[in-house]
């Protein structure tokens, strides 16, 4: 009996013209998810070429990259430049000429597109889901194939719902063991990066498994997948199981009553069969891994807060090294830093709010760094008020945001200055990132909101026990 990955299985219900030497799969997408950058040149095809979206009931867009974070002025908001205010004009106007549904500003379910996706229940186990952004691997933490597409193909699959695509290999990365108590998602997927490398994962799917990948909630396997293209890989997934379908339950546009039973059902067989064949394995001890973040210009580049900084013989190390401003041996911790930004697809979620404002409350963010705190979406942003924690993050002297993408890629004011060293829950720590000449150390949101405090790199305090 032929036993089947997790990946194989979704891959195999969806392809609509299996693969040959010649020419790629035909592979149908269930969710298309669409924002305001690598939209328009799309939307510009279809009607240049007289089509119309296929599905448009398949497809959901928001508003998130351009989009600023601070409060609109005398109902106007601050948009960065023209273009972004044009490009959030012109998704509104595609999206009412196309018939697709826009999560615009007051409908209380705008935000971050890899936010919205699962927060709505449109993202679900055994999907294929698209979107013109590579971390798009993020709903891969359902049971989904889901993976960043390019401008083009934006335009392919909102004409036909479909997709040209050569199968990858597959990829198991086992985590077995109890992770450390103040050891998170971020800090396993940094560990895991750093173990096979920025191009680890090319021309694989990742499928992260075992009992350290199975204690993680959702918000941690979405934090892990949306990391998956940081290794090159394809996309990134966890197989569905009792935490998915509670996260799933009753959210709005996840099926209902006989429906629900019946796809938790069908679900439940979206596992890597035991036998199952993997091309590659990769085994890593949960014990081992420690806080990490990342000390040069690439996500692969990762220390834990323990170690220093290694000798720089490699002339990209070397290269990294000088761009960042380190010595050779240097420790990590009590490194100096001007900017923390929590926020972004990767870490904007409500838990990740919550361990951040745990390291805050009671305290104050150093006089000489500047601190934004960024919800990943409407949701998210009323959770926390509910809760309190935008009061702990203004008393401790942080900046409290609309949500957006904001600092991650600075793309709508939020930026780091040049030479300013950032401490970034977000996901990509490139040269200029954050911003022309800035500079940035990738970390959980707890080692951000710690290194606020202190004004440098540091390890997160113990949390304080009441949270109201």
């Amino acid at each position: 009996m032929n036993m089947k990955t997790l990946f194989d299985k979704v891959w195999q219900q969806h392809v609509v013209v299996p693969e040959t030497q010649e020419a790629p799969a035909v592979l149908y997408i269930d969710l298309h998810l669409v924002h305001e950058v690598t939209s328009p040149q799309a939307f510009a095809e279809l009607a240049t070429r007289g089509l119309k979206v296929r599905c448009p009931d398949r497809t959901l867009a928001t508003l998130d990259h351009s989009t600023p974070t601070l409060p609109a002025i005398d109902g106007e908001l601050p948009y960065v430049t023209d273009e972004a205010r044009h490009q959030v004009a012109t998704l509104r106007a595609n999206a009412a000429t196309f018939g697709i549904e826009l999560l615009d500003f007051g409908s209380g379910q705008r935000g971050i597109v890899h936010v919205v996706g699962p927060e709505q229940g449109a993202t679900q186990p055994g999907m294929t889901i698209v979107c013109g952004d590579s971390h798009t691997s993020t709903h891969g933490a359902f049971g989904a194939i889901a993976f960043g597409i390019g401008t083009s193909e934006v335009g392919y699959v909102l004409a036909s719902q479909c997709l040209l695509q050569r199968k990858p290999k597959t990829m198991a990365i086992n985590v077995e063991g109890t992770l450390r108590a103040d050891v998170c998602a971020k800090d396993v997927i940094l560990h895991i990066i750093r173990t096979i490398g920025v191009e680890g994962g090319t021309g694989y799917a990742i499928e992260y498994r075992g009992s350290a990948i199975r204690g993680l909630d959702m918000d941690g396997r979405m934090t892990l997948c949306n990391m998956s293209i940081e290794a090159g890989a394809r996309c990134g997934m966890v197989a569905p199981d009792e935490v998915t379908f509670a996260y799933l339950k009753d959210r709005p546009r996840a099926p209902k009553g006989d429906a629900w039973e019946a796809a938790v059902a069908r679900w439940r067989d979206l596992a890597s069969d035991a036998d199952a064949q993997f091309d590659r394995q990769v085994h890593i001890n949960a014990a081992e891994i420690a806080p990490t973040v990342t000390w040069g210009t690439h996500p692969g580049m990762g220390l834990s807060l323990s170690e220093s900084v290694p000798n720089a013989d490699d002339a990209q190390l070397a290269k990294a090294r000088r761009y960042m401003g380190w010595e050779t041996g240097e420790a990590l911790t009590g490194r100096a830093v001007d900017v923390v930004f929590i926020g972004s697809c990767t870490n904007g979620r409500l838990s990740d709010l919550r361990a951040a404002a745990d390291q805050l409350r009671g305290r104050h963010v150093h006089p000489r760094v500047r601190m934004l705190v960024v919800p990943g979406s409407d949701q998210v942003k009323r959770d926390a008020e509910a809760e309190g924690l935008h009061d702990v993050f203004r008393a401790a002297g942080a900046e409290w945001r609309e949500p957006g993408c904001s600092m991650c890629i600075a793309m709508n004011g939020d930026i780091v200055e040049p030479g300013q060293i950032a401490v970034s829950t977000s996901n990509r720590n490139f040269e200029g990132r954050q911003g022309k000449g800035s500079r940035t150390i990738l970390a959980s949101p707890a080692v951000a909101a710690a290194s606020a405090v202190v004004g440098a790199l540091a390890v997160p305090a113990s949390p304080r026990p009441e949270r109201h």
